[in-house]
C-alpha cells in the first residue's frame, strides 16, 4: 500500500513540475509568438484583431520591406546592409577574442609567473567595468590609431572589452587539466607554442564553443559601441533597427518593426538553438577541478 501511494506521490510531483515547467516556456516564448504573429499579419487585420490571434491570412510582405525597403533614418534601403555590417565585425571579433582568452587562460594557468594572479586579478576587474567607463579612452585611443568610424574599430573594441570574459572562461577550464600533460610534453622537448596547439588546444573544444557563444550574443547585441564608435552605412544592424522603429514617415507599421526586430534576434536565436546544449556542458566542464 505504502509502495503504490509513493509511486503516485512520485507521478504528481512529477506532474507538477513539468506543469510549472511548461507554464514558464509559455510565458517566455509569449512575446516571441507575439512578435512572429503581428510579423505575418496586415496592417488592417493588426487594427482588427488582438495581440494573440494567428494571422487570418500569412503574408510575408513585412518581412521583405523590413529585409530591403524598410527606413532607417533618411535612407530606405531595409536591414540588409547593416546586417552584413554586423556580421563583418562580429566574426573576427568573436575569433580574435576567443584566441586571446585561450592563450591568456593557457598562460595564467600551466605557465605561471611572477604577478601572473595580478594580472589575472586586473582581467577579473575588467569583467566589471560598465560600458560607460571606457567610451571615451576607446574613442581617444581609436583616434589615435586611425580607426575610428570604421569596422575595424568596431572590431578592436570588442576584442579588447572581451578578452577578459574570455580570460576567465578559459583560465577556469583549464585548472581542470592535468599539469602531467605540459610536464611530460616538456620532457620530450616540446615548447611553449607546440604545447598550446598540439595539446591544450585540441582538449579545449568544449569551453572554446561557450566563449564563441557568449563573445557572439554580446557583440550581436551590443548597441552602446555600435551608435557610438559608428555612423551612417557602417552602423550594426542594432542601431538601424533602433532607427527603423523610431522613424517615422507616416503610418506606423507595426508588423515591420515586428519583423525587422525578429531578423535582428535571428542569429543569436539559431546559436542557442543549435548550440545550447554544448553551452551548458562546456560550461560546467570548467566547473569544478579534479
Amino acid at each position: 500500500m505504502s509502495v503504490a501511494h509513493t509511486a503516485g506521490a512520485s507521478k504528481l510531483g512529477r506532474f507538477i513540475i513539468y506543469g510549472l515547467l511548461a507554464l514558464v516556456c509559455l510565458y517566455y516564448l509569449m512575446p516571441l509568438f507575439v512578435m512572429l504573429s503581428t510579423s505575418l499579419k496586415s496592417l488592417d487585420e493588426i487594427r482588427a484583431g488582438n495581440l494573440l490571434s494567428l494571422p487570418g491570412e500569412f503574408r510575408s510582405d513585412a518581412w521583405v520591406k523590413a529585409w530591403d525597403s524598410a527606413c532607417t533614418g533618411v535612407q530606405c534601403e531595409g536591414l540588409k546592409g547593416f546586417f552584413w555590417n554586423s556580421v563583418s565585425f562580429v566574426v573576427p571579433a568573436v575569433v580574435i577574442s576567443t584566441m586571446i582568452g585561450a592563450f591568456n587562460g593557457y598562460a595564467l594557468t600551466m605557465y605561471r609567473f611572477r604577478g601572473s594572479d595580478l594580472v589575472f586579478g586586473m582581467l577579473m576587474i575588467g569583467c566589471f567595468i560598465p560600458f560607460q567607463v571606457v567610451l571615451l579612452p576607446m574613442a581617444q585611443t581609436l583616434g589615435a590609431l586611425g580607426i575610428a568610424n570604421s569596422t575595424l574599430g568596431l572590431v578592436f573594441v570588442h576584442v579588447v572589452y572581451g578578452a577578459a570574459f574570455t580570460t576567465l572562461f578559459f583560465r577556469n577550464y583549464y585548472v581542470t587539466i592535468p599539469d602531467e600533460l605540459v610536464k611530460a610534453a616538456k620532457i620530450d622537448g616540446a615548447g611553449f607554442l607546440r604545447i598550446f596547439f598540439s595539446i591544450i588546444l585540441p582538449l579545449s573544444v568544449p569551453i572554446i564553443v561557450v566563449s564563441v557563444i557568449w563573445q557572439f550574443t554580446q557583440v550581436w547585441n551590443d548597441f552602446l559601441f555600435g551608435v557610438v564608435f559608428s555612423s551612417g552605412d557602417r552602423q550594426p544592424i542594432t542601431v538601424a533597427l533602433n532607427n527603423l522603429v523610431n522613424t517615422s514617415t507616416g503610418v506606423k507599421e507595426y508588423n515591420v518593426d515586428m519583423a525587422a526586430a525578429i531578423i535582428a534576434a535571428l542569429p543569436t536565436l539559431l546559436v542557442y538553438i543549435v548550440a545550447g546544449k554544448y553551452f551548458v556542458r562546456g560550461l560546467t566542464a570548467g566547473a569544478v577541478k579534479g
